[in-house]
């Protein structure tokens, strides 16, 4: 058994189609300002929504075809996607959104199919021709029920990009907000493309949940070095290349005195004054 070959199940084999040549592939990723995935773990109507947008600046009728297959960048992990859903074509009016209807007979694998694909070099936009890519996606999963977002993985596994906690607290998802809430503590923050390191702590009552969440939403948490750099590289920079982890967690009961002096301690072992972006 150690030495048997591993066979991809392709997508091909679980959506079954008549013909692919009716179908536009919708990728559906971040557009600058929301992640498609947000909108579906908020409101399935919100993503329908984000199907029927039409691009009025470049006068072209992108959904030119009876079928949408649409799939929503599941940016957790790399290269892969949720399926959203297959919409037909009803008509398009005149104005900015298309109509479509959902097809039942797909709704069972919604937000449940995860798969494998990368985008090959060079495919920019959000539509394709589905039969020039069909072949190249595989199943990852198929989950037990609807995806509703990650579930929180404990203190010690806490290792995520921002954009995967971007999602987690615009959502505000419970189990990660009463977890994070009702502890103190120390954290790092990580510049992956330079290596550079941040000594964070989360002490009042708040907790680390309000504190990071200064973070998502400023994109720089009032740290001075922190500011200089959204300033200078953008808030596209900070989500693409930071990552949080958490160091020590501390019950509420402990002092705000001592949660500081772990954190110059974890300043110091790690050196981040001198190397990192902590100015203090």
């Amino acid at each position: 058994m150690a030495n048997q070959k591993y066979l991809e199940i392709k997508v091909a084999d679980i959506i079954k189609l008549e013909s692919f040549e009716q179908y536009k592939l919708h990728l559906s990723s971040w557009n600058g300002e929301n992640n498609p995935l947000d909108l579906y773990l908020e409101n399935e109507k919100k993503w329908t929504h984000w199907n029927e947008w039409r691009n009025l600046d470049t006068g072209k009728n992108e959904w030119n075809r009876n079928y949408i297959f649409s799939l929503i960048h599941f940016y957790p992990k790399a290269n892969t996607w949720l399926f959203g859903g297959i919409f037909k074509v009803i008509y398009l009016p005149e104005g900015k959104h298309y109509i479509l209807e959902e097809l039942k007979e797909y709704k069972k694998y919604k937000g449940r199919l995860l798969l494998n694909f990368e985008r090959y070099q060079g495919m920019r936009g959000r539509f394709f021709l589905l039969e020039s890519y069909i072949d190249s996606m595989t199943v990852n999963q198929i989950f037990e029920y609807k995806y509703t977002g990650e579930v929180f993985p404990g203190y010690d596994s806490i290792n995520h990009d921002f954009i995967a906690l971007e999602g987690i607290f615009k959502l505000k998802k419970s189990d990660w907000k009463i977890a994070l809430e009702n502890v103190k503590g120390i954290y790092l923050l990580t510049d992956k493309e330079t290596g550079k390191s941040y000594i964070g702590s989360a002490y009042g009552d708040t907790g680390i949940w309000a504190r990071w969440d200064q973070y998502i939403n400023t994109f720089h948490g009032w740290n001075d070095q922190m500011v200089s750099l959204f300033k200078k590289k953008g808030k596209e920079y900070i989500r693409n290349n930071f990552k949080f982890t958490i160091l020590e967690i501390h019950g509420m009961y402990t002092s705000d005195e001592q949660i500081v002096t772990r954190e110059n301690y974890w300043k110091e072992k790690l050196m981040t004054r001198e190397h990192g972006y902590n100015s203090n």
